[in-house]
């Protein structure tokens, strides 16, 4: 048996243990039909990525998931990879170049540049991988992907042509995101709109043909002006009612727009009439179809002004242009007022600026008829939402879902499968690249520019990384795969449009189960970010704690699909509770007997078992069933909580405690082999519950209590509470519990010294009651520090003394020489007119009507919650002062 060392340190233990499960192959699966499987697919970070403590949270989760299953006997399958990030790591590889060579990617050139991502990706892209390793997820790591390797790649060129060849994929004029940084266009889920104070500016447009009188228009983007072609009014608008028809003449531009009717229009907005710009806003879009208006472009891929604007703008940054215009429609008189205006402003989730919405040739999907499969899917019960709170967004993004706009303007990312013949016009998507045109002959074959959307390989991830468009043994054994475990902010990025991927080129489910995590926040309830220096790096925590402290610390805090508020306390808590097992285990060890042989993991028989034998025995079967239940609802935190409150409160502090005297008995002795068989039985399924969530400590001190011929506990069987119990041993061994509390709670009370002994006389009950407490007067006198104790069915008060009653009991502990009485009421009557000082103070607060309706409800509610602190306080004051005073 290997010894364990006094204190445990985690860095002599984690990266061995890892390489270990790794050489035996343990994290590798292949299709067993003699099993059932469990499959999970990573959802990719990005190659450009490190480890974040979402990452913590998220893959921590996994592994649970993963490592029970496989304890289970599950074929257990989970595949890692990473997304190549088109947008992040262009720009990152970009900007390399430009610090440290001074050139852009035009100058390169595209396969030049291309290849030089490449080899960035291969220098320090999947650092997140190795860090995840750190972490200690057992992913199925040879069967590491990437969205664009050459399988991947296959498939999403597949999927494109059959969409293309189905009509659901298309080219057209449309408005779309526009990020002028990235110089891409953007889907409305890569859009992150806040909230912004900005102004609404009021311009007076003439009205041609009538002298002095002007329309009044209101906008919060004055710059846009430059490219209206008309101005809307409501129908139903009786104050413009003789100007429908009537044409303007647009200031600073000098053209002639006409004015529309158009139901659109908000009469209360503004003063009802509307600038339309329909090549820079989506609702104007919308009216300049209906209207037949002109489609005037008038800015530049960057954002500044073309030459579509008077010459004075053109080239202007938007923003500069927006200040020039408003001071000349200021000079000309045509500037009426300014307003403060709050507003909700499209920023670029990569490059975090405004994005521009701009009217632009593009690829998009039809995503109506893929989004009625999986609304089915969803709302049949056939993929179960946890928490099912997200059904309601999910099926409010699907019935009001929008075309994708899949195309974007890079380089890097799977380039979009569409060729055109430049002398004939011939054009199509293709599996294979053509050498010829199939209509002309011609060689004069050009493939589209753009690249697909990132997320164009992702949605493919459960089944293309697993084989598809080809037909093999992976594809019909692991999908569809089990748990997908993720953010709910990807809900419309990823997890439904896996789903309609899934449902359209697999005609089934990609998963049956989504798990949507929680945010991590500070204790502020800030989301974590490098910006406000909230967010530690995962790796300095292992390093300080380990990564069985920081995943157990994590789990502990993680409620069910709620936000998470993180503090290191929380993984110091993970730590103490290793150390804490440690230290037991340290505990067991010293006390083994070599006399004994005993067989690990075997029980005596029921006869030769005690009470607290039989008791450990049945809390350990409810935690089994509890953490199966929770774990089988994805209450993380919940069976975190039982493994936690087991193992230390019932495990160490009562069922070690209370066995001290038989392990201390004389070598070969039965009740000693009796008391350390139960520790053993007990300390290797507590070992099996907690593995998913601290892998490396479980299988350090596995090795020590396993026998010969048994597997890693990583291998080893998932308990099973398959032994029977007894409910008297559980009622018996909870009065003890209660007694031997009840004395402690008036020693911690009446300020006892821990290192005095106390008397305690403990009358009434029942005759059976009161032998039980006989058998177990050796506990009472070690855990209650009882000096003499007397148990009887009738008892004297001491002069001096305090009470409690646990049932029909009634318990005394003299405290005669173990308190000076003067300076313990002296101390009483101080905090007892502290509190109620405070009581007064706060209920003076509560009682400020203006306190109450001016205060935000959580100051309000964390006063009221002091008040009662206090109260509950100072009523333990006023009966421990009433005991002395007697």
């Amino acid at each position: 048996m290997k010894e364990l060392s006094k204190t445990y340190d985690p860095k002599l233990v984690e990266d061995a243990w890892f390489k270990h499960w790794e050489e035996q192959g343990y994290f590798h699966s292949e299709p067993n039909k003699k099993k059932a499987s469990f499959c999970v697919m990573i959802p990719p970070p990005n190659v450009t990525g490190m480890l974040t403590m979402g990452h913590v949270l998220n893959n921590t989760m996994q592994d649970i998931l993963v490592r029970k299953a496989r304890m289970e006997g599950y074929e257990t399958m989970w595949l890692p990879g990473t997304d190549h990030a088109g947008i992040a790591t262009q720009a990152r590889v970009e900007k390399h170049i430009r610090e440290t060579e001074g050139k852009t990617r035009h100058d390169l050139g595209r396969e030049k540049f291309v290849e030089r991502i490449w080899d960035w990706k291969d220098q320090y892209g999947g650092m997140i991988i190795k860090q995840l390793r750190k972490l200690g997820v057992s992913c199925d790591w040879e069967r590491e992907r990437f969205t664009l390797d050459e399988g991947l790649s296959k498939a999403v060129r597949e999927v494109f042509v059959s969409l293309y060849e189905k009509g659901l994929i298309y080219k057209g004029k449309r408005i779309i995101n526009w990020c002028p940084v990235s110089h891409t266009a953007l889907s409305d889920e890569e859009v992150i709109h806040q909230e912004k104070n900005g102004n609404l500016w009021y311009f007076k447009y003439p009205v041609k043909g009538e002298k002095e009188r002007y329309l009044v228009i209101a906008t919060t983007r004055p710059e846009t002006m430059l490219g209206d072609t008309a101005v809307a009014v409501n129908p139903k608008d009786e104050r413009y009612a003789d100007l429908v028809g009537k044409t303007i003449l647009l200031p600073l531009a000098n053209r002639e727009i006409p004015i529309v009717e158009d139901s659109y229009v908000d009469m209360e907005f503004g003063t009802g009439a509307v600038k339309i710009t329909p090549a820079h806003d989506p609702n104007d879009y919308e009216i300049g179809l209906r209207h037949d208006l002109e489609f005037l472009n008038i800015m530049n891929e960057d954002a500044t002004m073309n030459d579509k604007v008077p010459a004075k703008y053109q080239y202007m940054d938007r923003y500069e242009c927006r200040k020039a215009v408003v001071f000349d429609l200021e000079e000309l008189g045509l500037l009426e007022k300014i307003e403060d205006h709050v507003h909700k402003v499209g920023y670029s989730e990569r490059a975090h600026v405004p994005i521009e919405p701009r009217l632009s040739e593009q690829w998009f999907v039809k995503m109506e008829p893929l989004a009625k499969p999986a609304l089915e899917a969803v709302n049949s019960g056939k993929i179960k939402f946890n928490p099912d709170r997200w059904v309601k967004t999910y099926n409010h993004w699907l019935e009001n879902i929008r075309d994708w706009c899949i195309s974007r303007q890079l380089w890097w990312g799977h380039r979009i499968p569409v060729f055109t013949c430049t002398d004939c016009g011939w054009e199509s998507a293709e599996r294979e690249d053509p050498a010829t045109c199939p209509l002309c002959g011609s060689k004069n074959i050009k493939q589209d520019e753009d690249v697909l959307d990132t997320w164009f390989s992702s949605w493919l991830w459960p089944f293309s990384t697993l084989g598809w468009p080809e037909s093999n043994e992976d594809l019909k054994y692991y999908y569809p795969t089990d748990d997908l475990v993720t953010a709910p902010d990807i809900i419309f990025f990823w997890v439904a449009r896996m789903i309609m991927a899934g449902l359209e080129f697999m005609n089934d489910i990609p998963f049956k189960n989504v798990y949507y995590t929680g945010l991590i926040r500070d204790m502020q309830g800030r989301k974590m970010s490098k910006s406000l220096g909230n967010s530690p790096d995962p790796l300095d925590v292992i390093d300080q704690y380990g990564a069985d402290a920081l995943r157990y610390g994590m789990m502990l805090i993680a409620p069910k699909g709620h936000d998470i508020l993180f503090d290191t306390s929380q993984i110091e808590l993970g730590r103490n509770f290793m150390n804490k097992l440690w230290n037991a285990t340290r505990f067991i060890q010293r006390n083994l007997d070599i006399e004994l042989d005993l067989a690990y993991g075997e029980l005596p028989r029921k006869n030769e078992l005690e009470t607290v034998d039989l008791w450990i025995l049945s809390q350990l079967k409810d935690t089994i069933k509890s953490v199966n239940n929770h774990l089988s609802e994805y209450r993380f935190n919940d069976a975190a909580k039982d493994i936690y409150d087991f193992t230390w409160n019932k495990f160490c502090d009562w069922f070690i405690e209370t066995s001290k005297f038989r392990l201390y008995q004389i070598e070969g002795s039965k009740k000693k082999k009796t008391a350390l068989s139960v520790s053993i039985f007990v300390l290797r399924n507590i070992l099996k519950l907690l593995h998913p969530y601290a892998p490396f400590i479980t299988e350090e001190i596995w090795q020590s209590f396993k026998k010969e011929d048994e597997p890693d506990i990583m291998v080893s069987e998932w308990p099973t509470p398959d032994y029977s119990t007894s409910s008297e041993a559980v009622e018996e061994m909870n009065m003890i519990m209660e007694v031997i509390t009840a004395i402690r709670t008036i020693r911690s009370e009446m300020k006892v010294p821990p290192s005095k002994e106390a008397d305690v006389l403990i009358g009434g009950g029942t005759e059976i009651s009161r032998n039980i407490l006989l058998s177990q007067k050796d506990n009472i006198d070690l855990l209650g520090k009882v000096k003499h104790l007397t148990i009887s069915k009738t008892v004297d008060q001491p002069e001096l003394s305090s009470s409690a009653v646990v049932g029909d009991l009634e318990i005394y502990v003299s405290l005669a020489g173990l308190i000076d009485v003067d300076k313990e009421k002296e101390r009483l009557e101080k905090d007892i007119a502290s509190y109620e000082g405070r009581i007064k103070a706060a209920k003076g607060k509560l009682n400020n009507p203006n306190f109450v309706s001016r205060a935000p409800e959580n100051v309000v509610a964390h006063e009221r919650n002091k008040l009662a602190g206090y109260e509950e306080t100072l009523a333990l004051l006023k009966e421990n002062y009433k005991k002395l005073v007697g």
